[in-house]
């Protein structure tokens, strides 16, 4: 039996790359019919993908380098980690706060740029540091913008240190609002949130309704002297409406995980070199979250956190499994279980499951299924993949 083959676009982390025994997995960046891709921030949009791939897992959270739909209409579910770098990205957004709140990168290049040979060095020191008089994280209320797994430890962490955290979220789920602490005041909307912020951080996805979501006209809502951070995605944020506005005073600093030429060397902005998932620990538990995301639908049918194919789990039960992929469009279920029952096997056991135009169907059978069986279910009108798992 040939082993299952699973490429790499990029570094995956041992860690999640040994979750594949291997006896039954081959992994290599050569392969060129794959069943299974394992990727982090290479962009797949402009990529050739061979009907040999089952499964795409991206080793993190965003999926912006994924064509998503596209993936989709061929039958490929792609899987994510949410929530493994979490604890990462929440401790980088948290020292960016202190960052800024203390003015720490100013007053270092301005320490690192006294002579040390000058006979005022300390004297030089004392005067200078009165320019960076910063704040204190107490009292001051933070704005939290998507609550989900990265959202919600920062909310939390930050009322340990004695803010007052306001939050918004209109899809948070209910896992991740069991995670939020119940002292996180609820705002009804973004311009709601913002009006009450000293600082700001974004933690939403780039799609159509997030971009440019802080812009000139909800700049001027914002408190003087406000701080904004954005450890999620460029392009949330407008950059040079941001740096006009610390241009006139009204927002102190920028902290974002984006550099861009555009703010290169402009006063008030932190621009870090995408740092936020950039630890050992976090690299580990992303890869090994979607290593086992992909072996259990391989091997199982299982998906979970796929963000394009619905959530579905099956106890096995009967002599074989398989799974249909198909548009998501009426009498599909009647139309597959018709094929089964004029061949005269039985339906120990299903679930559907569906989500936008894309359905996913899981059948333990009472017997195995023959080829010319699985050939009549792909000729269903609307049927897209069928497996035998």
């Amino acid at each position: 039996m040939s082993k299952i083959q699973v490429k790499t676009l990029s570094n995956i982390a041992p860690a999640g790359l040994e979750r594949f025994p291997v006896a039954e997995y081959e992994i290599s960046s050569e392969l060129e019919n794959p069943n299974a891709i394992l990727l982090r921030s290479t962009n797949m949009h402009d990529m050739e993908v061979p009907d040999s791939v089952l499964a795409i897992g991206r080793a993190g959270a965003g999926v912006n380098n994924i064509p998503l739909e596209k993936m989709a209409a061929q039958g490929i579910p792609v899987f994510n980690a949410p929530g493994a770098n979490a604890n990462a990205v929440k401790e980088l957004v948290i020292a960016g706060m202190l960052l800024a709140a203390r003015n720490i990168p100013q007053a270092w290049s301005f320490g690192n740029a006294i002579d040390p040979e000058s006979d005022s060095f300390n004297v030089e020191v004392e005067n200078g540091k009165k320019a960076f008089k910063g704040f204190e994280l107490p009292g001051k209320t933070l704005g939290v913008i998507g609550l989900g797994a990265i959202g919600a430890s920062v909310a939390n962490t930050a009322l340990d240190l004695g803010m007052d955290v306001i939050g918004y979220d209109p899809g948070i789920t209910v896992k991740n609002a069991w995670q939020l602490s119940s002292r996180v005041k609820q705002a009804k909307n973004v311009d709601d949130l913002l009006d009450q912020s000293d600082m700001v951080t974004v933690h939403v996805p780039l799609v159509d309704a997030t971009k440019g979501m802080i812009n000139p006209s909800r700049l001027k809502i914002m408190r003087d002297g406000a701080v904004i951070l954005n450890f999620s995605r460029a392009g949330i944020i407008e950059d040079q409406a941001v740096l006009e506005a610390i241009e006139a005073g009204k927002i102190h600093a920028y902290v974002c995980d984006f550099p861009s030429p555009e703010l290169q060397h402009k006063a008030g902005v932190i621009a870090l070199p995408h740092l936020g998932a950039s630890t050992a620990e976090a690299e580990d538990n992303c890869a090994i979250m979607v290593a086992e995301q992909i072996r259990a639908y391989i091997e199982d049918g299982k998906i979970t956190n796929s963000v394009n194919f619905p959530e579905v789990d099956l106890a096995r039960k009967g002599q074989a499994r398989i799974a249909v992929i198909n548009q998501n469009q009426p009498d599909m279920i009647s139309s597959i279980s018709k094929v089964l029952g004029t061949a005269g096997v039985n339906i120990e056991h299903l679930v559907n499951e569906s989500r936008d135009l894309i359905a996913y169907t899981l059948i333990d059978l009472s017997e195995p299924v023959t080829d010319e069986q699985i050939e009549a279910i792909e000729a269903v009108d609307g049927v897209i993949r069928v497996r035998v798992i």
